[in-house]
């Protein structure tokens, strides 16, 4: 059987999602969002701010095993902060080559890597230097910046450089996340280096994952905005549920999402539940239209409170777990009137 790993998703899969996800089960590792490195060694409480599972033994809630992810270009710094992540003890250190984002990029970071394959054996080999030798050097790379052409250089780089496995992520920078993912390139990957190489993106089904294994040739998959989008899918992939989203699935959705809002509200640092909640119902809605009903309902809602008190009402209220637009609508006034 494949190994499946939940993707860092910078501004999405947060601990909190990250702990709600890997609860739900099927995965066999996961990766934190990026630490960004800049020109400074950073203290320890960073990391165990973006990535508390380091004070856990690494590991989320469910025990999913967890690897922290930097971002940077300088290889000295990469090299320090590295060292400083490793004596957090976490299952390896993964370094992120893949960032399309803008801010990021024009910061010479992420993606925009790969424009330059000498830099990125550098800075691998550099950071490979500075881990203890029983802490695995990881790297996520896209497929260039506006085109393949150093694809392959890129990915020998990284792994002459010394990185245990590549995750590689079927599209360019400039793709973005537009389909189709270019699968086809990571065969080509995997028959060029010398490590395992783990194919991502665009996977949102069972049947795309059996697609992305024929085509890639690679038996372990990452799964990013699939999983966000139904978190049952690792458990279908693996033959545990079935394969179609139903309707009887969406009360325990239902039920996620309040753990997930409760968690957040708990976060002390966190002032944007309600954005955050329906970031990701935007995604579910892909999955079940109870989702795109819900938030319907709660777009205009600020109050992360009053959109728990929906939720909870729905789960109390024991009717079918697709509920109309009224009915939500109805919930919400109840909601409000109890919070004003």
């Amino acid at each position: 059987m494949s190994r499946l790993f939940l993707a860092p998703m910078e501004g999405l899969a947060d601990y909190v999602l990250r702990d709600v996800l890997t609860g739900t089960g099927g995965f066999d590792g996961c990766v934190s969002e990026f630490v960004r490195v800049t020109g400074s060694l950073l203290p320890a409480r960073v990391y165990e701010r973006e990535a508390p599972e380091v004070l856990h033994g690494s590991r989320t809630a469910s025990g999913t095993p967890m690897v922290i992810q930097l971002l940077g270009s300088d290889p000295g710094w990469m090299a320090r902060n590295a060292a400083q992540a490793a004596a957090l003890s976490p299952y390896g250190v993964d370094l992120n080559f893949g960032c399309p984002a803008k801010l990021v990029n024009q910061h010479g970071g992420g993606a925009m890597l790969l424009a330059d394959p000498e830099q990125l054996h550098r800075i691998v080999s550099a950071v490979r230097a500075a881990v203890p030798a029983n802490v695995a050097v990881t790297a996520k790379m896209r497929l260039g910046v506006s085109d393949t052409a150093r694809a392959i250089d890129c990915a020998l780089a990284l792994a002459e450089g010394g990185a245990a496995s590549l995750v590689v992520h079927a599209r360019t920078r400039d793709q973005a996340y537009r389909p189709p993912a270019h699968w086809e390139w990571i065969a080509r990957i995997d028959t060029a280096v010398r490590v395992p190489v783990i194919a991502n993106g665009e996977v949102w089904s069972v049947a795309d994952w059996e697609r992305c294994r024929t085509v890639s040739g690679c038996a372990d998959v990452m799964l990013g905005r699939g999983a966000v989008s139904d978190p049952f899918l690792a458990l279908r992939i693996r033959g545990l549920m079935d394969p179609s989203p139903s309707d009887v699935e969406w009360r325990r959705v239902l039920r996620d999402i309040a753990g997930y809002l409760k968690k957040l509200q708990a976060r002390a640092t966190h002032s944007h539940e309600h954005g955050r909640v329906k970031k990701w119902l935007s995604y579910l809605q892909r999955t079940w239209p109870q989702a795109a009903e819900l938030h319907a309902v709660i777009r205009r809602v600020q109050d992360s409170r009053e959109i728990l008190g929906v939720i909870e009402q729905a789960l109390a209220s024991g009717t079918s777990p697709r509920l109309s637009r009224c009915e939500y609508a109805e919930q919400l006034d109840v909601a409000e009137a109890v919070t004003g």
